[in-house]
């Protein structure tokens, strides 16, 4: 039986590089073990135990995750050092003891007094927890404030006064990083995000309260910091595939993009100088955060050197418009032919997809399918 290729895949179909994501992952893993930073890589973006696996090669097997599923999926796959990165409510607990209880050291986040005390009561009845707070270091999505740091000392005190609770540290999400361009950009904001969970931590130190683990996370950061003293380990997540807006604010370059759609040409339409493809909004998102660094790059980019400066310029559900400045080589793309897509959100991209149709550009040049990776989707 003949190997199977691209051209033997359906489309729309999830394509993983698997020369590239080799070189990604070694690429964050030798910074942050040169910079003496623990690797807690965000598995959010893969949701993919073999990509997981792959990731903490070397590393001691953490991870975050940010869905329940996620945190299930990753458990049955052998990891035992899950931090739970999204903010923790009451009814959501039993689920994390469940885990707990078989073995899975499965952290949970909170930045608010009342589940503290939630989390402490819960405690009492002979379950264990551990818990990180969380702080806003500059993105304002969620976390305590810095410096302000509202109410820490009081989560702190409810959470390490209980027996069966652990305060594992502190952790933020420079989330805020992500509209920055330049280096330079990034490093300021990087060093933001230190400021402000090594200043919590030496708070709670100072009071007496251990915090032992400083978690920054973002790959811009973890990419462009010039300085991780105090912190402790870091969980970049995109880095792992990256996307248009990772190269675009700097994060990589055009060769480290891991992840694309393949989309079939379904139609020619000279006179407003277009062509569609089989991947509309449901296959590649609508994500187009990387426009505010690169106008015309749309919904996705079209992959190849001869298709410069073709990208989707516009999304209905299930189809995709590509345009370009110059007039298109309909002769080089007749209905029927196949184009890859470069995302703009790998994560959002990528949450279409039951598997990763994996390819190596480094054996064939990509054509022949060498794997297919399962993933997790839902919550």
């Amino acid at each position: 039986m003949a190997a199977q290729t691209i051209d033997d895949l359906p489309t729309p179909s999830l394509i993983l590089d698997r020369a590239i994501l080799h070189r990604n992952l070694k690429r964050m893993s030798d910074r942050l073990r040169s910079a003496g930073v623990i690797l807690r890589p965000h598995l959010k973006t893969a949701k993919s135990i073999q990509v997981g696996r792959m990731a903490v090669e070397g590393h001691d097997g953490r991870i975050t995750v940010s869905t329940l599923a996620e945190a299930r999926y990753f458990a049955g796959g052998g990891f035992k050092d899950i931090l739970y990165g999204v903010g923790i409510v009451p009814a959501k607990l039993p689920a994390i003891t469940e885990l707990r209880r078989q073995g899975v050291n499965l952290r949970v986040v909170t930045d608010n007094l009342a589940v503290a005390k939630a989390i402490a009561d819960a405690a009492k009845g002979g379950d264990t927890f551990s818990v990180f707070i969380e702080i806003d270091s500059g993105a304002g999505r969620a976390g305590l404030p810095f410096p302000e740091l509202p109410g820490l000392l009081d989560i702190a005190r409810v959470l390490h006064a209980e027996p069966g609770v652990e305060l594992a540290g502190v952790m933020t999400h420079a989330g805020h990083s992500y509209h920055q361009s330049t280096p330079d950009g990034i490093a300021a904001v990087a060093e933001q995000e230190r400021r402000a969970i090594v200043g919590a931590a030496e708070a709670l130190r100072a009071a007496g309260i251990p915090c032992p683990i400083v978690s920054g996370g973002s790959t811009p950061t973890a990419m462009h910091s010039r300085d991780f003293t105090g912190i402790t380990e870091m969980r970049p997540g995109v880095y792992v595939f990256n996307d248009l807006d990772q190269e675009y604010i700097g994060s990589c370059s055009a060769g480290d993009l891991a992840l694309s759609v393949l989309a079939s040409v379904i139609g020619h339409y000279p006179h407003r100088n277009q062509l569609l493809v089989d991947a509309g909004a449901l296959a590649l998102s609508k994500d187009i955060s990387a426009q505010e660094f690169q106008p015309k790059v749309g919904f996705g980019t079209i992959a190849g050197t001869s298709t410069d400066g073709m990208a989707v310029v516009e999304c209905s559900q299930e189809h995709g418009f590509v345009g370009s400045d110059s007039p298109l080589p309909y002769a080089k793309l007749p209905v029927g032919s196949r184009v890859r897509v470069l995302p703009n959100h790998a994560c959002i991209t990528a949450a279409a997809y039951d598997r990763y149709y994996v390819v190596d550009s480094d054996l064939d040049g990509g054509k022949s399918v060498v794997d297919v990776y399962d993933r997790i989707n839902g919550w």
